[in-house]
């Protein structure tokens, strides 16, 4: 049995599936971030969740794409605390870049393939290798465009009473805008990314309100200039998406990097059932 995680801060989609590629069993856990999660916290979710608890000894591979996996120690750490739950397996921790390029990109074609969804990420692959020139320093510094920087500016906006009256009001009805329901979400609870996260289906619903355009506008903006154009050759492959943010924002999308003379590709909202067809082909 081979487990096929996709994993963002927010949830994990995980699916087992047979050497032919036929579905086991599918099930969702929390997200299994490791920079922001400690071990005792990935084992309980984990362990939450029977269809995974009940099968842990039957997993004879662990193919794990997931968020905040960027960099040897983080992918060090998960893969020691999966390898003492699930003993029988075969462990491999890549970044949900690799994830989204197998997901989205036809095999030995090149493209710039990008993460718009809690966080964000970009990276080129040339058909073969994966290479990132933006290192991610998190969510306090980085993932313009993300779900979790649009809940921050709205949160920002709200309590410095710059966001329209009509909003500002629909805002509060629909979110619990306490300071120290908010604080305690940021400071205390695990996943605040996730949580601030939560906040930008508002932007989304609203998203032809001027306000609410113009945020989106800017952020969509950064993220092509701080991401995508770092690479010289964005404006002659195709540029994929992955993800909730790309996928509901893709009009607006496909308007910025028409601007640019950039080529926007496939979009999807998750990748998990492109990674079942690649390694039922690659097995």
């Amino acid at each position: 049995m081979k487990l096929l995680v996709d994993s963002g801060s927010t949830k994990a989609d995980w699916i087992a599936i047979d050497d032919s590629g036929k579905v086991l069993f599918t099930t969702q856990t929390l997200g299994l971030n490791p920079e922001v999660l400690d071990k005792e916290e990935i084992i309980n979710r984990l362990e939450d969740k029977f269809d995974i608890s009940h099968n842990k000894d039957k997993a004879a591979h662990l193919f794990f794409y997931g968020a905040g996996c960027g960099t040897d120690r983080m992918k060090n750490f998960l893969s020691e605390v999966f390898q003492n739950y699930f003993k029988n397996a075969v462990i491999v921790v890549h970044e949900d870049t690799f994830a989204a390029v197998y997901a989205t990109t036809p095999k030995d074609e090149e493209a710039i393939v990008c993460i718009l969804g809690t966080g964000s990420n970009c990276s080129y692959f040339d058909g073969k290798v994966l290479h990132q020139k933006v290192q991610s320093l998190g969510y306090i510094a980085m993932d313009d465009g993300s779900g979790n920087r649009f809940g921050r500016h709205l949160l920002r906006k709200y309590y410095f009473n710059s966001m329209p009256e009509d909003l500002a009001k629909e805002f509060q009805e629909e979110y619990n805008v306490d300071a120290d329901y908010i604080k305690h979400n940021l400071y205390k609870e695990a996943n605040p990314n996730a949580y601030l996260a939560t906040l930008a289906k508002f932007i989304i619903k609203h998203k032809e309100h001027p306000y609410c355009k113009k945020i989106i506008k800017n952020e969509l903006k950064k993220f092509t200039k701080n991401y995508i154009m770092q690479y010289e050759n964005c404006k002659e492959v195709p540029v994929h998406f992955i993800g909730s943010i790309a996928f509901y924002l893709k009009d607006e999308l496909s308007e910025i990097l028409n601007k640019y003379d950039i080529k926007i590709g496939n979009v999807l909202r998750r990748p998990i059932d492109g990674l079942i067809a690649y390694h039922v082909l690659n097995k």
